[in-house]
């Protein structure tokens, strides 16, 4: 794959059926997960009275990621997408409308969280599959930026939803219409995803048949789902460049992740007004959407990877100065400032992709949600374990002089 010339459009990425259906059904998706573990938060903490519960019910999706996409992430190139993707959303619809409906113990309902959560990387990486096998060139990378701004666009609009969903409807009922929106997106994907990447009926043609029934042979001989998921990740993360390329998208958003969990503290030690934090907290987003709109569609490819390094620096430099004391607005903009920085991993995309094992892309994407949803759950318990010691301050400007430090594994090696 050659660099192009130009940056692609966003009607050309938006000409790819595949990729319109995934990306509707991506925002109903992402909607649901944030009401989801907002909603769940609050229902915990109003039977325990535990702020330790209810953050331990806001992370319990993230860690559980980890183990699951090391044993099942070969399933992402053994199944086919379509029922992947639909079968996904569907237990998630399900797990959102049992923990509204029934009134499980919050030790049981925190198991089915972390219990799906395991499969999360398999659903993601099909998927993500679709996409890197439908768009080609720079119009993959925009895509990639597209679904970057949805997933930031999704996450604030769920948060705020969840906000007011829980204060007119209540918990439980909030927890529903979370069910409904998986159940939406299911829909979405089963009808409107295109034929290409359904499951095979009586009437496909016997080379068609012969391919299906070489890759399921193929699955066959590389062993049990566990053993081959296990291997492959292993097999991925020794080769230096694919290692070096997880890295680079894994560090710094785990460490921006664990200075963004401080904001509320943050905000609270410098007295700014009530709802301030979550101002602060929108900062990053926002900073997300404008630099994945900006770098992805107005660069050309070759400069966007060369930027790669610089915007990793941006995406921590101005959290050195948060100690500083400067004033909300001033604050509230070195974050947009800070969240601009995430449009460097565009600039990685050409690269991971050229890295992929043909025969192991869905894995490899599962393995790359794996990485950053189980460091993104580290990371604020590292920052605030550090605030623990120090301040949220401190602790935020470490993050960002770490994040600055590892700007050097989006270098490609001479």
């Amino acid at each position: 794959m050659t660099v192009a010339a130009r940056p692609a459009t966003y009607r050309e990425v938006f000409a790819e059926p595949s990729f319109r259906t995934l990306f509707v059904a991506r925002i109903f998706a992402i909607s649901a997960t944030s009401l989801q573990i907002f909603a769940l938060s609050v229902l915990v903490y109003m039977t325990t009275e535990s702020p330790l519960l209810s953050a331990v019910a806001f992370g319990a999706g993230f860690l559980p990621q980890f183990a699951g996409g090391l044993l099942f992430g070969s399933l992402t190139d053994r199944l086919r997408p379509c029922p992947l993707i639909v079968t996904g959303y569907s237990v998630e619809a399900v797990l959102s409308a049992v923990l509204g409906l029934a009134d499980l113990p919050v030790g049981v309902a925190l198991l089915l969280v972390a219990a799906i959560a395991c499969f999360t990387p398999v659903f993601a990486g099909a998927a993500a599959k679709v996409i890197a096998e439908r768009l080609t060139g720079d119009a993959y990378v925009l895509g990639r930026s597209v679904s970057s701004m949805s997933s930031s666009f999704a996450q604030l609009l769920g948060l705020a939803g969840g906000g007011v969903a829980v204060a007119a409807l209540g918990a439980r009922h909030a927890l529903l219409l979370a069910a409904a929106f998986f159940l939406v997106a299911a829909v979405i994907v089963q009808v409107a995803l295109p034929s290409r990447h359904r499951a095979p009926g009586p009437a496909d043609d016997r080379r068609g048949a012969v391919r299906d029934g070489g890759a399921v042979r193929d699955g066959a001989v590389r062993g049990g789902t566990i053993r081959d998921s296990w291997s492959g990740a292993i097999a991925m993360l020794a080769d230096p460049t694919i290692r070096r390329l997880l890295l680079a998208q894994w560090l710094p958003s785990a460490m921006v992740v664990g200075a963004e969990a401080l904001l509320v503290a943050y905000s609270a030690a410098r007295g700014f007004p009530p709802g301030a934090g979550a101002v602060l907290m929108a900062g990053p987003a926002a900073g997300m959407l404008l630099g994945n709109f900006v770098v992805g569609r107005f660069v050309r490819p070759a400069r966007r990877e060369r930027l790669s390094g610089p915007l990793v620096l941006l995406l921590g430099a101005p959290l050195l100065l948060l100690p500083a004391g400067p004033p909300f607005p001033v604050t509230a903009a070195l974050l947009v400032a800070s969240g601009f920085g995430f449009a460097y991993s565009l600039g990685l995309q050409r690269a991971f992709l050229e890295a992929a094992p043909e025969d192991r892309l869905g894995q490899l994407f599962a393995l790359l949600s794996t990485g950053l949803m189980a460091l993104q759950g580290t990371g604020p318990l590292l920052a605030g374990a550090l605030a623990e010691l120090t301040t949220p301050a401190t602790a935020i400007a470490c993050a960002g002089a770490a994040t600055m430090l590892v700007a050097v594994t989006t270098k490609r090696p001479r």
